[in-house]
């Protein structure tokens, strides 16, 4: 028998078979056994309290005690077996209604493309602008009508964390602003691949700013992750900007949101990020207002009322991603990202019509090789941990 099973401990049923054997032994031999069991002598305070009134010594048989067993120390067949068929239902419906919220998620963030070509002829900067002030009154009415506004003051009164989140604020704005230049420029498909690049770049920075340690997979997966970096750099005849931005933002971002740990709710968290960014669109919008540039209200109400929709917009796939964060594993998480950024290079491909030529496939090919070296290891760790958690639980045979 394994460590846990080892001793045996006397439990609350074993008592009370031992006390019903024993008045039976004390008894006369006359009689049956119901009349044995009924002149079975009871201990104040225990059996006795669950007398039926109307027969004295024996127990009522329609009350059960609080660990519902019988009176008699049987206990209830198939209840334990029934709780855990319960729990595991629970638990699978939770994990399928995570499922469903992350590839929601990952499928909105995936139409973006399509999204914000809709909004032309407004510009990235006023499209960012519009993002953040919409976002914010979004996310205030949401708190306001759930009264819940009081962790201002504590964040006020906390400047580290303050701090952290203006920085997380500026960081996805400049995720948002170039990936918004990217879709109104025609370069879906470098934006793609930057949203490929970033699990990559996610774990170099792990290691250069956090110094953690990798394993040989890791390793190899950052290698060829460079060298296709490298390749698609001469392809290009430039560095991919754009992907490189938007892989080390977005990175950078998710690294100083580990580091600030779970102190706000994704809710929180958008409306504090965006209200220190706030300033930022008030300028922009007030700038391109004195130059004439703004296509707010001088393209129709269908324009405006986009405009207006990139609240929803921002805060809908976020709290479906906050939900299926808190339901799946990690390994379902990082399964479904990649869903993200295959929908762009379809979109940017087959319905913006923009040109991949093959020695630019060859680059994604070799960063597709290194992300499935990536997930090949995170789910052979993950395999290690659980069984290494079960080993630990489970008795030995």
């Amino acid at each position: 028998m394994g460590v846990f099973r080892a001793v045996s401990r006397p439990t609350y049923d074993d008592g009370v078979r031992a006390q019903v054997a024993a008045a039976v032994a004390a008894a006369p031999p006359a009689g049956t056994p119901d009349e044995r069991a009924r002149r079975a002598p009871a201990r104040p305070g225990h059996l006795d309290d669950r007398r039926h009134p109307g027969r004295p010594g024996r127990a009522d048989p329609r009350r059960r005690d609080h660990r519902g067993t019988h009176p008699r120390g049987r206990r209830r067949p198939g209840r334990g077996a029934r709780g855990s068929a319960g729990r595991g239902v629970t638990e699978a419906r939770r994990r399928q209604e995570g499922t469903a919220a992350g590839f929601l998620a990952y499928l909105l963030w995936g139409a973006f493309p399509l999204y914000f070509a809709t909004l032309r002829p407004a510009g990235p900067w006023e499209i960012l602008a519009h993002r953040i002030v919409w976002t914010l009154l979004l996310c205030a009415l949401v708190l306001l009508l759930t009264r819940d506004v009081r962790w201002l003051a504590d964040l006020a009164r906390r400047p580290r964390r303050a701090g952290g989140v203006a920085l997380a604020g500026l960081l996805i704005a400049v995720n948002w602003g170039v990936y918004t230049y990217a879709v109104l420029s025609g370069h879906v498909t470098e934006a793609a691949l930057g949203y490929f690049l970033n699990p990559l770049v996610t774990v170099a920075l792990g290691v250069v700013v956090l110094q953690e340690s990798l394993r040989r997979a890791q390793w190899v997966a950052v290698g060829v992750g460079g060298i296709a970096a490298v390749y698609l750099t001469v392809d290009y005849g430039r560095p991919p900007w754009i992907s490189l931005v938007l892989a080390v933002s977005f990175a950078s971002y998710s690294l100083l949101k580990n580091r600030l740990g779970i102190s706000l709710s994704p809710i929180r968290s958008l409306a504090g990020e965006s209200l220190a960014i706030l300033p930022v669109a008030v300028v922009v919008l007030v700038w391109l207002s004195a130059r004439g540039e703004t296509t707010f209200l001088a393209h129709g109400g269908v324009h405006t009322l986009l405009m207006v929709s990139t609240g929803v917009a921002t805060a809908v796939p976020l709290l479906l991603f906050a939900a299926a964060a808190s339901r799946v594993p990690l390994s379902t998480i990082g399964l479904l990202q990649f869903l993200t950024p295959v929908l762009q290079l379809m979109t940017g491909v087959l319905l913006l019509g923009e040109t991949v030529p093959a020695s630019r496939w060859v680059g994604f090919a070799m960063v597709w090789l290194a992300l499935a070296v990536l997930t090949w290891d995170m789910a052979r760790h993950v395999r290690r941990s659980v069984r290494a958690r079960r080993d630990l639980v489970e008795p030995a045979p």
